[in-house]
């Protein structure tokens, strides 16, 4: 799920899903809903944000209604309700005993609490009508002098609404990136009415980035978003996905009327300035935490045990979370956590007001409970497959991807060149996700298998076996971009999962930045530099499979799970910008901050996740 610029993943990056024309006389084929989110694209086009959105929604609604069989420690938080002070440090964390995965602990809890409202936050009075555009947006002052607000507002009683020429109404409101840009929330809350409100997100050209409905499975919605330095964003409150307006720079161009009602706004950048919980807890080394908030807390946040910060989010993004996995979900916050080693870890209840309640769990590694001496094994197709492209969501069906030999033409390459491209992609992956795991150490018991379609039988289908099939592409297969992963899976609970990285796009003329063609040197190095940059896109894939989220492209860190805002980054391509020369770089898995632009905060460690996904079976 590597994305092709800056605008990429879904919470807080627009989709890049590129197009290609199908050939002269054919019939394109239809463009699969892919959630931006598992995708890694490859041109700027439209998608149905829409129905990607209703998809999410569902996927974790059904996630947070498992029944877990596991009795749940109960844990209530100490600190008085209302009060505050008595538990928002480090140092007076309150300590969760009995909670984990060795003997005589308990691998669930329920913890209850309660957040003291920030009485800080300004309260606004309501915007006036008429404010339905994008040049008609209330001016909310974040990203300049106020960091949060609240306002209230309704919907249905401007010129659009019930009363007036029905094509709907809109509230609209101008957010700005400031000098080092900036991270928010919203949230809005219905406490009267009928009113089920939306949530949508603008850009200064009407380009829609996101759209937020239900959220932790009530009539509210929640968005989290990081606008770079200096952009303007448009967040829009209406009622129903399916009637936002056609023209966000045109008011009265919405699709009619859903619900109506008044509702309340509440918009934080950073972290919360009002009552913060902690809690710690004793971890083993390849523990695999999982929390979901519900009710008044909007925010999580895990620390390790030096106090540094390892996963925070405002949102639920569980729905990329594999079908197998027993991790917990649809709250307002969820995050997940490989523990890398032993020792008293933190959860932090950030953001919110009011009563919540916490789903904490920890689990072992999927593959460790599998039979004794299994290995997961990924499978490298170069043969050609034939995928079931609905595992990635927005229905697809069967396709059919040719073989890589099909795309050596589009380099230069000649069929005796197949086996020296298909050894040098191999050798590419097994670097980062067999030797440089094994060098490290991280885990004792780590266990790995890669094949690929030359030297080995097939074995997909068999138990404990995923594959990533590199071939197609994008007008046969509707997957429009460079690759997509099935899921995101810390723990690896999915272990016959299949990833695909497509080649047209890979293999057109020189030019476009995501062509090899353009950065080919002349020459032998071609195959080497080749190799090393499909072995890369194929390793990314890999990595969201075992369980690593994008890091930052920005912060002059590269490493394997990057989401590609400079595709030379990916090919590691050096300074001269060349493939192939003595300058290029070893990208690795490394330990390097969340992307903030897909709504996270803190340092992840791939190697780390990457460690524990794979591990010998002992069960």
């Amino acid at each position: 799920m590597v994305k092709r610029s800056l605008t990429a993943l879904v919470a807080g990056v627009s989709l890049l899903l590129g197009g290609q024309a199908a050939a002269s006389g054919a019939e394109p084929v239809p463009r699969l809903r892919v959630d931006p989110a598992l995708v890694f694209p490859s041109g700027r086009a439209g998608t149905d944000r829409v129905a990607v959105a209703r998809d999410r929604e569902a996927k974790a609604r059904a996630r947070g209604q498992r029944v877990d069989a596991r009795a749940a420690l109960p844990y209530r938080e100490r600190e008085p309700v209302g009060t505050r002070g008595g538990n928002d440090t480090p140092a007076t964390a309150e300590h969760v005993a009995g909670f984990g995965t060795g003997r005589g602990t308990s691998p669930k809890v329920a913890l209850t609490g309660d957040l003291r409202p920030d009485d800080t936050i300004p309260v606004l009075p309501a915007f006036p009508e008429t404010d339905d555009a994008i040049g008609l947006a209330n001016d909310t002052g974040i990203g300049g002098t106020r960091p949060a607000l609240r306002v209230g507002g309704v919907i249905g009683d401007g010129p659009y609404g019930s009363a007036g020429d029905g094509t709907g109404d809109f509230d609209f409101y101008r957010l700005g990136g400031g000098a080092s840009g900036v991270t928010f929330t919203a949230r809005t809350s219905t406490p009267t009415g009928d009113l089920d409100t939306l949530l949508a997100l603008y850009d200064d050209r009407g380009n829609l980035w996101d759209v937020s409905g239900d959220a932790g499975g009530t009539t509210d919605s929640a968005i989290t978003f990081t606008i770079r330095p200096g952009r303007d964003f448009f967040l829009v409150v209406g009622s129903d996905p399916d009637l936002l307006p056609r023209d966000a720079t045109t008011p009265g161009t919405g699709a009619g009327i859903g619900s109506e009602g008044p509702y309340e706004l509440l918009i934080t950048s950073g972290r919360s300035g009002g009552d913060l919980d902690r809690y710690s807890f004793d971890l083993r080394a390849g523990d695999v935490l999982g929390a979901s908030v519900s009710g008044g807390g909007t925010r999580l946040a895990v620390y390790d045990p030096a106090g540094r910060e390892v996963f925070g989010s405002s949102q639920d993004l569980t729905y990329v979370f594999a079908a197998d996995s027993p991790m917990p979900g649809g709250g307002n916050a969820v995050v997940d956590f490989v523990a890398p080693a032993d020792g008293r870890y933190q959860l932090g209840v950030e953001a919110g007001e009011g009563a919540y309640d916490v789903e904490l769990e920890a689990f072992r590694p999927g593959t460790e409970t599998a039979p004794r001496g299994s290995v997961h094994t990924i499978f490298l197709d170069f043969d050609g497959a034939r995928v079931n492209t609905a595992i990635y969501g927005g229905g697809g069906g069967l396709r059919d991807f040719r073989p890589l030999a099909d795309f050596l033409p589009g380099w230069g390459l000649a069929p005796r060149d197949e086996r020296a491209l298909v050894d040098a992609v191999t050798a590419t992956v097994r670097e980062n996700l067999e030797r440089d795991v094994a060098a490290k150490g991280t885990n004792p018991g780590f266990a790995l298998r890669i094949l690929n379609s030359r030297d080995h039988a097939d074995p997909w289908g068999r138990p404990n076996v995923s594959r990533v099939v590199v071939g197609g592409s994008s007008t046969e297969t509707g997957i429009h971009g460079i690759g997509v992963a099935q899921s995101i899976d810390a723990g690896n609970f999915g272990r016959e999962e299949t990833a695909v990285v497509v080649l047209d796009e890979l293999s057109a003329p020189a030019g476009p930045e995501w062509s090899l063609n353009t950065y080919l040197p002349p020459g032998g190095e071609r195959i080497r530099f080749i190799g090393r940059a499909l072995g890369n896109v194929v390793s990314h894939e890999a990595g969201h499979m075992s369980g690593s989220w994008h890091t930052d492209e920005l912060n002059g860190v590269h490493g394997v799970m990057d989401p590609g805002g400079d595709p030379a980054v990916m090919f590691a391509v050096g300074p001269d910008r060349v493939g192939g020369t003595a300058d290029d770089p070893d990208l690795d898995l490394v330990a390097d901050e969340l992307n903030p632009a897909e709504g996270f905060s803190g340092t992840e460690d791939t190697l780390n996740r990457t460690a524990w996904a794979f591990v010998r079976g002992t069960g």
